[in-house]
């Protein structure tokens, strides 16, 4: 979230990605520095113990929402 906020207040645009399991914290941290309304797309949680396939399944899923969080 830090990264996210450090580039959002230099002017470039950028989302925040973590798994659901983070939702409120990405909520809470964003809002404590600042920046309640910053971009962040969440994938489906766990993925630790997820192979290289369903990694990138997570990543195309989510492509179209991050790509829209980025260009409005």
């Amino acid at each position: 979230m830090h990264d996210i906020v450090d580039l959002e207040s230099r002017g470039i645009p950028g989302v925040f990605v973590a798994s659901a399991e983070f939702v409120t914290a990405a909520i809470a941290q964003s809002a404590s520095l600042g920046f309640p309304s910053v971009a962040r797309v969440f994938t489906p949680h766990p993925i630790q113990d997820r192979t290289d396939d369903e990694m990138r399944a997570y990543a195309d899923a989510a492509f179209d929402e991050i790509l829209q969080q980025i260009i409005g």
